[in-house]
């Protein structure tokens, strides 16, 4: 870059700065745990797309293209959406962006903003070429990815052991309520282990990334989807569970689950993709795909078309056969009755966007959805097909399942930490008999600060535990705060979950997902690390908080979510 072109910059982002108010390290509206948690890839990123060239766009090479697209699904698609069009970034079409001019949009990739725009180039995520790079592409045609419909969602489906094949009886001595199913996220698979003897059973592969594992209602599969929207049906009666099916249901997905409803059980499964926008309803014996449905439409409350509206959270009805379908940039939670799927009836229930995760209230009536940049918890009255309320809680709630307990003095609640912030919100969730506090945030306690992705509890325990793996200082994201639920106003206390781990190079040991055991006397955590580095799992005595079992095993490498089959197949949390 000639000294020119450097004070053209130099000007151009002290002026744009400015305009902020803000200085680009003075990030008063937005912290590092958000952008940790905002810019992860997207599997789209190996996708080819076609170039559409913009004649008034700057000149780009297809090599420069396919680099800027592939660095835009790993590091931007998670805030712009897959098209542009904006999520819970803005929009960076043509028509913006072309008006904008090449160098005012390398300043804001290079420096950032204080509205969320990470510094690419002065964090050292991206050099000056790439930005210049980025800068261009931004100002082109979004690239579309490929539709994804049942004759490629058939044409993936695999049935490796046919239903007449399987076991009759459990054909291993496990305690399969007891079994784990933990996510190694970055060699696409998952380890399912003992949480009697804390062996591994089995490595399953899987898709990429897996984000979920869900337990068939009989308790008997267990399913899994990765990002890359690969749906792995596993056998726990085996005498060594591993895959029966599979099946990809997009590009993109997060989420799983299979009818639970009485009468229903073991039914149908459900999933549900960011990319395309839609979710799959399927064989729950085979996994067989037997209907897509599409979740493009208007936003609720501004009734604008939006063309990307991805599937977050999906769960299973126990009023009604039903699955709970969550839609992230429309903000509509859709109740898909699946009595009969040939003529499917859908009622649509708005709230406020981004719909993201949740869980059920300890009744099991009540779905409680994170409307995550609308710092609101979506309250879904399952059982009336309605919306029971909006909480307004902290900055970005990220709940998990969140965590129910009896309260004190509120009596039942839910919870959820916050992605943006140290507060977990507490809600009150009995409308019978504690109608004051029902549906209301009725307490906020302290943790130990922004970054926190899970939360749990248990029916049979007195402690409420939450992480807060991305944040950015690691005395914070290798530990976990614990409370007593019977004294809540003395605090947290700190387990050293990565120190106990006792790994010995220098990886980054985030520690994440508290999960419970079958009995609630045992909470396991995951101690992530990067690929080539030592990673664990520690387990934790729930009555003493006191270190119970490391788990080491070169195999486990990245593990980061895990479910217990038992908690899982019952939502006890």
């Amino acid at each position: 870059m000639t000294t020119p072109q450097v004070a053209r910059i130099t000007a151009l982002v002290l002026a744009a700065l400015a305009s902020t108010g803000v200085m680009a390290q003075d990030r008063k509206n937005v912290t590092q745990p958000e952008m940790n948690y905002q810019a992860g890839g997207s599997p789209l990123a190996g996708e080819p797309m076609y170039q559409s060239t913009n004649p008034k766009a700057p000149a780009m090479t297809q090599a420069e293209f396919d680099l800027a697209r592939k660095t835009y699904f790993e590091r931007c698609a998670g805030c712009h959406g897959v098209l542009r069009k904006g999520a819970t970034g803005k929009p960076l079409t043509p028509d913006i962006t072309l008006a904008k001019g090449t160098d005012y949009l390398k300043v804001f990739i290079a420096y950032g903003s204080a509205a969320g725009m990470p510094n690419w180039l002065t964090s050292g995520e991206m050099d000056e070429k790439t930005v210049d790079i980025m800068a261009r592409y931004i100002q082109q045609d979004a690239p579309t990815p490929p539709e994804w419909g049942m004759a490629q969602t058939r044409s993936t489906w695999k049935v490796i052991v046919p239903p007449e094949q399987r076991p009759t009886k459990k054909m291993n001595s496990y305690n399969i309520a007891n079994i784990f199913s933990t996510t190694l996220r970055d060699t696409g698979e998952v380890a399912l282990i003992d949480g009697d003897t804390k062996k591994i059973i089995n490595i399953v592969k899987t898709g990429y990334a897996v984000h979920i594992s869900r337990t068939s209602a009989s308790g008997r599969y267990l399913f899994v989807i990765g990002r890359d929207a690969k749906i792995n049906m596993i056998d726990l009666w085996m005498a060594t569970p591993d895959n029966v099916a599979e099946v990809r249901v997009g590009l993109e997905a997060r989420s799983v689950d299979t009818s639970k409803y009485k009468g229903y059980e073991d039914k149908l499964a459900i999933a549900g993709s960011y990319w395309p926008p839609q979710y799959t309803i399927m064989n729950g014996d085979t996994l067989e795909p037997l209907k897509i449905v599409s979740t493009r439409g208007m936003v609720v409350g501004t009734q604008e078309y939006h063309p990307e509206p991805r599937v977050a959270s999906i769960v299973a009805s126990h009023f009604k056969p039903e699955f709970v379908v969550n839609v992230k940039e429309t903000g509509k939670t859709l109740m898909v009755d699946y009595s009969n799927i040939d003529a499917l009836k859908v009622t649509e229930i708005g709230s406020a966007p981004f719909l993201h995760d949740g869980g059920w209230d300890s009744s099991k009536r009540y779905f409680m959805v994170a409307a995550n940049q609308s710092n609101k918890i979506s309250v879904i009255d399952a059982k009336d097909g309605k919306l029971a309320a909006l909480v307004d809680v902290g900055k970005i709630p990220h709940p998990g399942r969140g965590a129910n307990f009896i309260h004190p003095k509120f009596g039942p609640v839910w919870s959820t930490g916050h992605l943006g912030d140290d507060s977990i919100s507490l809600i009150g969730t009995d409308p019978k008999r504690h109608r004051e506090y029902a549906f209301k945030k009725v307490a906020e306690l302290k943790g130990q600060g922004g970054g926190a992705l899970f939360i749990k509890s248990h029916p049979k325990s007195s402690h409420l535990y939450s992480d807060s793996p991305l944040n950015p200082d690691p005395k914070i994201s290798q530990s976990v705060a614990v409370y007593d639920i019977r004294n809540l106003d003395k605090g947290y206390t700190v387990l050293p979950i990565a120190e106990w781990a006792d790994l010995q190079d220098d990886g980054a040991k985030r520690v994440v997902q508290p999960e419970f055991n079958q009995a609630g006397d045992e909470v396991w955590f995951s101690v992530w690390s990067a690929k080539n580095k030592q990673s664990a799992l520690v387990v934790v005595d729930d009555k003493t908080l006191k270190l119970k079992a490391v788990i080491k095993d070169p195999r486990l490498i990245t593990p980061t979510g895990h479910f217990n089959v038992h908690n899982t197949q019952h939502d006890v949390y």
